[in-house]
């Protein structure tokens, strides 16, 4: 019950923010606030009394807070939703970070109800789709999250929002049709005929068809791949996140592309051991190409949101990296492989909070100055430390700093990965190096040197420069944009929304026993059921 109540509290708000629109629109963000409040409470008080157990233990048993209701009794598919060391650190992570751009967008002016409501509504559907054990529950909140975050950046969004936005759509909803047909596959290929996750992985379903197992893993793969999203079904991504809010882009790498990456571990490896064996490589060569494209394409580019956007790429890349070694079953031994997904999994979490800041941080460039323009900008450092402070951090920890949560995860995915796949690991650890000359080379343009800030009046007016003398002996005058040397630093609500992710990725970096603890026996579980 206490589950059921976490997933539809946010629903229950936004119902009521569109049922009451006389609430004043500083209220209806107020409404928003503490609505996420509340269920980010509820989900720590879950985690505090939740017991991952000795051992393995998750997946197919020790799930708590389980809930299971008859709901179409003909394909038995039900509402079966539950919690285990897989789900709970991203349930944790959807509350924390949906609160966030809850404060972020106090000052939101633009239709603040419908604003609020959009939003808890897909934090319903993004903790449904963690909690759901039943792959049409599951399909269900996942579309939902789809439509959620098509209205977020087509009615909030800037530039070409509304391409973007249908962009996304289709890319994702055509990503989500695969989907379901590969979860009709498992269903007709089960005994049992059942949509019950923890049935279909207790007792696997086209373990003795190979051809059948392989074309049901490509089609869930493919619907995963998008969302994720992976080279080279990733192009909607830097559209969706430049032309997104700020707030919107938080949520859309934060937890959206997570639900990719938490597909492929709860459904596709336990359900389909056998497929997941056969074309693990698969999956480590789709892994290392994503880091790499996602590094230098997001070096190159000349937009801060794109930069941010492409590292995404990069980053999910390491977490299939790690998965798709823990299916290297004949290559390496278990603990290496526990150690990759373990590795996989902490990449989730780290990405959601260090990206989510990023985002957030680039939201705040766009509401000085209107662009993300890297050479808009210049020497940030001196007019608003604080925002230089926040960003510093958070690029510190992307790269993959010790200390940071984000070390900690691309550690043990190097470390799992290595005895299963040597050399694809060693490619891609050029990832990291590229990864960190990006970030570098962003910090030394948006905070070092002479201030240049955009005109806040006017961001796209020009003004005169020096006169040039042409070779014919004419002389011509300059046209430059005009600029500014001051920028307001970051105001109160957008720390009390930045600062607590970057706080939570130094505490994983410093002590990460904390999510190890929660992590660890469920992804013993997942790669036992992959080796049978």
């Amino acid at each position: 019950m206490l589950l059921t109540v976490v997933i539809f509290l946010p629903l229950l708000a936004a119902g009521v923010l569109l049922a009451v629109p006389r609430i004043p629109s500083r209220a209806a963000i107020g409404v928003w606030v503490a609505a996420s409040a509340v269920d980010l409470a509820l989900v720590g008080w879950m985690s505090w009394r939740f017991e991952p157990g000795e051992g393995a233990s998750g997946v197919v048993d020790g799930l708590a807070y389980e809930v299971n209701l008859q709901w179409i009794p003909t394909v038995d598919a039900g509402y079966h939703v539950g919690v285990d060391g897989l789900s709970l650190p991203l349930l944790a992570l959807t509350g924390v970070l949906f609160l966030a751009c809850a404060i972020y967008s106090l000052r939101e002016p633009d239709r603040p109800h419908t604003y609020a409501a959009l939003f808890l509504f897909l934090q319903t559907a993004c903790l449904g789709t963690f909690a759901s054990l039943d792959l049409i529950l599951f399909f269900v909140f996942f579309d939902l999250s789809i439509v959620g975050m098509y209205f977020v950046i087509a009615g909030w969004g800037h530039g070409n929002a509304r391409r973007s936005a249908l962009k996304f759509f289709l890319y994702t909803f055509i990503g989500s049709l695969a989907l379901l047909v590969g979860f009709i596959g498992l269903f007709l290929g089960s005994e049992e005929r059942t949509f019950d996750m923890v049935a279909l992985a207790a007792n696997p379903p086209l373990a003795d068809s190979p051809v059948a197992g392989g074309l049901v893993l490509l089609a869930i793969g493919l619907g995963l791949a998008v969302k994720t999203p992976l080279f080279p079904f990733h192009t909607w991504l830097p559209d969706a996140h430049t032309d997104a809010p700020a707030a919107g882009s938080a949520v859309l790498a934060g937890i959206l592309l997570k639900l990719g990456t938490y597909g492929f571990v709860r459904i596709a490896m336990p359900i389909l051991p056998d497929a997941w064996q056969r074309w693990a490589m698969v999956a480590v060569v789709v892994g290392v190409i994503s880091v790499l494209w996602g590094a230098f394409v997001a070096l190159a580019q000349t937009d801060v949101k794109r930069m941010i956007a492409y590292t995404s790429v990069n980053h999910m890349g390491y977490v299939l990296l790690g998965l798709g070694a823990a299916g290297l079953v004949a290559s390496a031994d278990e603990e290496a492989r526990i150690v990759a997904t373990v590795g996989a999994m902490y990449q989730m979490v780290s990405h959601g909070l260090l990206t989510g800041a990023l985002f957030l941080l680039s939201g705040v460039l766009w509401s000085r100055g209107h662009t993300y323009a890297f050479d808009r900008w210049g020497g940030l450092a001196r007019p608003a430390p604080v925002f230089a402070a926040c960003f510093a951090v958070a690029a510190f920890g992307s790269l993959g700093l010790p200390g940071f949560s984000g070390f900690i995860a691309e550690f043990q995915v190097f470390t799992g990965a290595l005895q299963a796949a040597p050399v694809a690991t060693v490619i891609a650890v050029i990832g990291i190096l590229v990864t960190a000359g990006l970030f570098l080379l962003a910090l030394q343009r948006l905070l070092a040197g002479d201030t240049a800030v955009p005109s806040e009046a006017d961001p796209d007016t020009t003004e005169e420069g020096p006169d040039l003398d042409r070779p014919d002996g004419t002389t011509a005058t300059a046209i430059r944009p005009r600029t500014a040397t001051r920028m307001q630093d970051l105001r109160g609500h957008e720390v009390a929304s930045v600062v607590p992710l970057l706080v939570l990725a130094v505490i994983l970096g410093l002590v990460p026993r904390v999510l190890l603890d929660v992590l660890e026996p469920a992804a013993m579980a997942v790669v036992e059921l992959v080796g049978r």
